[in-house]
């Protein structure tokens, strides 16, 4: 059992890294503009993966993924037939299968051209599944390339799914679902952070 002097160094030993990590970001989520122009800067900027990596960012924000679910995205998963795309979740979290937007399954068919020998969505120069690493690195360098005033990190994609769904009015059910999440208290965050909740209070 932690006595008051284990957890009260607990508490300090955390203390400076959250005190960092709120001087780094004011939020913690990605809007989607900010998400276009990441996009957009990786395939200017972002080299021979350039167009792997741009659909990377699209599908994990679209779809909420987390880094290990995009890292483990197969074309098995995916239904053009359908339009739809099966997500599987990590974390005891609830799997769905959600639709594909035009935009998505057009650059699906086009990285399936590209990188035809691997079962494997995103796949590394050696064929297998990128690591979470690469991953979060291609997230940051997306950031940087389209002078994002804050780093960015993977997770911020999916904080923007629920941040975007809250704030156009999706009942919070349906974000849990869609995100996957086992206890509806991490759902309920996006719909305290959407200012649409807030419309009206005050006459022009």
């Amino acid at each position: 059992m932690k006595t008051t002097q284990d957890m009260q160094k607990t508490v300090s030993r955390k203390s400076p890294n959250a005190r960092k990590y709120t001087e780094v970001r004011s939020r913690e989520h990605l809007l989607t503009e900010e998400v276009e122009a990441m996009r957009e800067a990786i395939k200017k900027n972002g080299g021979r993966h350039a167009h792997r990596d741009s659909t990377l960012i699209l599908v994990i924000y679209r779809h909420g993924l987390r880094v290990e679910e995009a890292a483990n995205l197969k074309w098995e998963q995916v239904d053009f037939a359908s339009g739809n795309i099966h997500v599987r979740r990590i974390k005891r979290g609830t799997p769905s299968t959600q639709p594909l937007g035009g935009d998505e399954t057009r650059a699906l068919r086009k990285l399936q051209r590209e990188y035809p020998t691997s079962p494997f969505v995103f796949q590394s120069s050696r064929k297998g599944p990128l690591a979470n690493d690469t991953i979060a690195g291609i997230v940051e360098q997306a950031g940087k390339l389209a002078a994002l005033p804050f780093p960015t990190h993977p997770h911020m994609l999916r904080h923007g799914t629920g941040y975007y769904l809250a704030n156009k009015g999706v009942d919070t059910r349906t974000i849990q679902a869609y995100l996957g999440h086992c206890n509806i208290q991490h759902t309920v965050r996006y719909t305290e952070l959407a200012p649409g909740r807030f419309k009206g209070l005050w006459d022009d």
